[in-house]
């Protein structure tokens, strides 16, 4: 049995939350474990701004729980420490994807992890917290057969999903399975419909892609998309391209789509490596959005950002906070988290 065939589907990430789960990051797999403290703070910052709205499951390695739980005096219930050996602090990727039915119950997907394609190692402990985390909840556990992070997919919560070619269909993933049959099992543990393919993410993304650095759905219809306006930079033709493919494109409800556009934020190098700065990196929270600004040659297209998001979400509270404390280490604050879908029963009419 999957998740389909008992009326189990993937939420969209706007749909209420019972609590947000997010790892603390491990100093021995940092690209940069130097920054250590920094990256630190950068994700306690996060778990505050998310604790503003919902609670936070934070998980942690057994060692750090005492020094985590410093971060956080006072917070009670609303910040709670989860001890699970990890390898790495990327749970949007190696998390469960929760999925409800109109019964108000809820469960979980657990997909095969193998570390963005084999790019770090070992990944042994990161494909184990899924399981832990369903078996603390005490939620239905559906062990997908297919390799997948969850930084590459947005839903809409009517039967259409997002993903792109360069991340889902990479031979480093699921090698064996062809493009229909990637396409049926997302049919199969998602409950969607229809799958919207877009070619690339952004240059320089690490995850091969994710589809979460580049677009998302805002509402059923609508799409938002980071763009470039320059020419010169290997994002204009990524993001045109995108921009393209969208202005073609129907939903599973036969809908045209209306696309929102975010400018990019401007270039920032490190370490001889282009940074993914993303904007659609942000992540939905119960009456809010948790958006990454990044400051310095940034503050024009923060702002914009901001307005845009505003204007899109009028009845949201846009929570800013540093884009730049983690991005480094590769993701940024969609990529720490994984939102627990709230059971809510479906009205009888």
């Amino acid at each position: 049995m999957n998740p389909r065939t008992l009326n189990y589907r993937m939420p969209p990430e706007w749909a209420p939350h019972t609590r947000t789960f997010i790892s603390w990051p491990v100093q021995d797999s940092m690209c940069y474990p130097d920054d250590y403290d920094a990256v630190c703070g950068g994700y306690a910052e996060i778990i505050r701004a998310i604790a503003e709205f919902e609670p936070v499951t934070v998980v942690v390695g057994p060692d750090d729980r005492d020094k985590v739980a410093a971060y956080f005096p006072g917070a009670g219930d609303r910040i709670e420490l989860l001890p699970i050996e990890h390898n790495d602090a990327w749970l949007r990727d190696n998390g469960p994807t929760f999925v409800t039915r109109e019964d108000g119950e809820v469960a979980g997907v657990n997909w095969g992890f193998n570390a963005w394609g084999g790019k770090y190692s070992p990944w042994d402990l990161d494909d184990k917290v899924a399981p832990q985390i369903l078996e603390h909840v005490g939620l239905k556990r559906f062990d997908a057969p297919l390799v997948l992070e969850g930084g590459s997919i947005h839903v809409d919560g009517e039967g259409t999903l997002i993903t792109t070619e360069e991340c889902l269909l990479n031979e480093n993933r699921n090698p064996d399975l062809s493009r229909e049959q990637i396409e049926e099992y997302l049919k199969q543990y998602v409950n969607i419909d229809k799958v919207i393919w877009l070619k690339q993410g952004l240059s320089g993304d690490e995850t091969d892609g994710h589809v979460d650095n580049i677009a998302c759905f805002a509402a059923p219809g609508k799409v938002i998309l980071q763009v470039c306006d320059d020419p010169s930079d290997e994002n204009y033709a990524i993001t045109q391209d995108n921009l393209r493919l969208l202005a073609d494109e129907t939903d599973a409800q036969g809908r045209k789509l209306e696309v929102v556009q975010i400018q990019q934020p401007p270039r920032v190098d490190h370490d001889g490596k282009r940074l993914t700065l993303s904007y659609l990196n942000f992540y939905f929270v119960n009456g809010g959005i948790i958006l990454p600004v990044f400051g310095g040659t940034a503050a024009e297209t923060d702002r914009l950002a901001i307005e845009t998001l505003q204007r899109t979400f009028p009845d949201r509270r846009i929570r800013t906070v540093d884009g730049m404390a983690i991005i480094r280490e590769g993701g940024n604050v969609h990529c720490t988290t994984q939102q627990m879908a709230a059971g809510v029963p479906v009205p009888r009419t």
